[in-house]
C-alpha cells in the first residue's frame, strides 16, 4: 500500500503530524483495508453522509465498541474550498483519520487514478493498492460495519492474531536461548581468564 504513497505526505488528524517517511507510511497502512474518502464539509450530500461514515469507522476501530481495532485506515482527500473549512470538518471526525495535505496535487492525482467524478466517494483498496469497491457509499449506508467483513476477505489480510503469535513465538524462543548464550559467554570468559593466568605464571617461572 505504501507504494501508492511513495514520495508523498499524509497528515495525521488533530496533531497535524506529517507521515512522510516510507517507514511511517508502512506502519500506518500495512496489512489494512484502505478507504479513500473524497468529500467536502460544505457539500450537502457529504454532510448527510459524513456522520454515517464517522459512526462506521468508530464502530470498527474505537475501543468503546471493539476490543481491538479492525485492520482499517481512512485517508481524507479534501474537496473543501479553503484549508479552514477542511480543518473544521476534520475536527469533527475521528482522530485516527489521515488526510492528504490541503492543496496538494496528489489529491487530484488520486481523483484521476480512481475516476472520482462526484462526492461523496469512498474508494476501498486492498493493501497492495488494488480496488475492492470503486465507490462504497451506498454499501456503507445500507450495510454499515457489516460490509467490512466482505472487504477483509477480499483483501486477504493476514490475521493480526497470527502476526502477534509469531512475534510472541520468536520472543519466547529468544527468552529460552538467551540464558544459554549468556552462560556460554560467561564460561568462555572464565576459560580465557584461566589461560591468561597460566601464561603469566609460565612467564614468571621462565
Amino acid at each position: 500500500m505504501a507504494a501508492l504513497f511513495t514520495g508523498k505526505v499524509l497528515v495525521a488528524n488533530r496533531e497535524q503530524d506529517e507521515l512522510e517517511t516510507e517507514r511511517e507510511l508502512c506502519r500506518a497502512l500495512e496489512n489494512k483495508v484502505l478507504l479513500l474518502y473524497f468529500g467536502s464539509g460544505q457539500c450537502p450530500r457529504c454532510r448527510r453522509f459524513a456522520p454515517l461514515l464517522k459512526d462506521f469507522f468508530l464502530r470498527l476501530t474505537d475501543e468503546f465498541y471493539v476490543e481491538r481495532a479492525s485492520q482499517l485506515v481512512l485517508v481524507y482527500v479534501s474537496r473543501d474550498e479553503t484549508e479552514e473549512q477542511r480543518n473544521a470538518f476534520l475536527r469533527s471526525m475521528p482522530a485516527r483519520w489521515l488526510a492528504v495535505p490541503f492543496g496538494d496535487a496528489f489529491g487530484r492525482e488520486l481523483e484521476l487514478r480512481f475516476s472520482v467524478s462526484e462526492v461523496p466517494t469512498v474508494v476501498v483498496l486492498k493493501p497492495n493498492g488494488e480496488v475492492i469497491v470503486g465507490n462504497a457509499v451506498e454499501e456503507i449506508r445500507s450495510m454499515g460495519p457489516a460490509c467490512f467483513r466482505n472487504w477483509q476477505e477480499a483483501a486477504e489480510l493476514v490475521d493480526r492474531n497470527f502476526l502477534l503469535a509469531e512475534d510472541s513465538d520468536r520472543q519466547s524462543r529468544r527468552s529460552i536461548t538467551d540464558p544459554i548464550r549468556r552462560l556460554k559467554y560467561k564460561l568462555a570468559k572464565k576459560m580465557e581468564a584461566k589461560d591468561k593466568e597460566r601464561e603469566e605464571e609460565g612467564e614468571g617461572l621462565a
